[in-house]
């Protein structure tokens, strides 16, 4: 196997992760004013996610170095393309790992509903916009000879795409409700169970018209039979989510994205960025990739260090394993904000 397909899929690898990982961290943030009734119930559901999330963004950051080092031409197109939704996905990212940081920081309700504003939008910027982002990626975008795209913001915003950007939003809701049932305990287990059904059978509405769509304009063999079984594994996970089977139910949405993720990649390849103005001028694994050298040792590194980062990942999310509830944060004294547990 040439070593750019290798490249491709371990790209492929990394969306997976960062896409079922930091998805439910969005989903958490995005239902922080809809579960979290009272100021208790809000650090609960920060907390089920206070330990993982900055480890979780790792993921993207590292899809984004591997682009870069292993796919020269896609990240510059890519980038250069795609400069006004990845600023602002940055930017809401930002503003989000603040409000985690700084929500605490004063004894005051105003200071707190700003802060808990900006989690909420900080988790659904980017829920909406990774969404419409792979959707012109499988899709095509305007890119000419020289390997430049020529369209502009608007066309980004396609119906395709834009469907796109709803699923993985409401995909991301489902899987972050279902994460708050598995990690809590008490009345807001059973909210989170109960919303996690209801916004499931929207969120596998939108991902079957979007999969049907994205099979009907690029899909192969392989995506297909991907698509099939991230459907069935959401329509699974729902089922025990009613039957009160929270576990099975985390991990059939967790599959549905790594397979539907899975699928988008087969759908893709061997592009890596096709062009909608002309089929020849698409940047492929081939002609956008690094040199052999490059790939070579990039390899070696990734052989060495990914288990590393895969065990001490593991690690973390074991050690903070149990279930929380209001009865185990720290009320505030007097002149005092309690500080939040990591």
């Amino acid at each position: 196997m040439e070593l750019t397909t290798v490249w491709f899929g371990l790209i492929a690898v990394l969306w997976i992760g960062y896409f079922c990982l930091e998805g439910f961290d969005f989903g958490v943030g995005m239902l922080l004013p809809v579960l979290g009734r009272t100021e208790g119930e809000r650090r609960v559901l920060i907390n089920t996610i206070g330990p993982v999330w900055d480890g979780n963004e790792v993921w993207v950051l590292v899809a984004g170095g591997a682009t870069f080092a292993a796919f020269p031409e896609w990240y510059a197109t890519l980038f250069s393309g795609f400069y006004l939704p990845l600023l602002l996905i940055l930017v809401a990212l930002i503003v989000r790992g603040l409000a985690f940081e700084y929500r605490a920081k004063r004894d005051d309700d105003r200071w707190r509903a700003r802060w808990d504003l900006a989690i909420f939008w900080g988790s659904a910027v980017p829920a909406l916009l990774w969404g419409v982002a792979f959707a012109n990626i499988v899709a095509g975008v305007p890119i000419d000879a020289h390997k430049e795209f020529t369209g502009n913001l608007f066309t980004l915003l396609n119906p395709y795409a834009l469907l796109g950007g709803v699923t993985t939003l409401t995909l991301f809701l489902t899987h972050g409700a279902l994460f708050t049932a598995l990690k809590t305990d008490g009345e807001i287990r059973y909210r989170a169970r109960r919303l996690a059904v209801e916004a499931g059978v929207v969120a596998a509405v939108a991902a079957v018209a979007f999969l049907l769509w994205t099979q009907a304009r690029t899909g192969s063999g392989w995506s297909l039979v991907l698509f099939v079984l991230a459907a069935a594994s959401l329509v699974g996970g729902l089922l025990a989510a009613r039957q009160v089977r929270e576990g099975w139910a985390f991990l059939g949405t967790f599959l549905a994205l790594a397979l539907a993720v899975a699928g988008l990649f087969a759908a893709l390849f061997p592009d890596v960025m096709p062009s909608s103005t002309n089929p020849a001028w698409s940047l492929t694994t081939t002609n956008a990739s690094a040199t052999s050298y490059t790939l070579t040792v990039m390899t070696w590194v990734a052989v060495v260090f990914t288990p590393i980062v895969l065990l001490y990942q593991g690690w973390t999310y074991w050690v903070f394993r149990k279930r929380i509830s209001t009865h185990h944060i720290p009320m505030a004294t007097p002149g005092h904000q309690a500080a939040e547990p990591a």
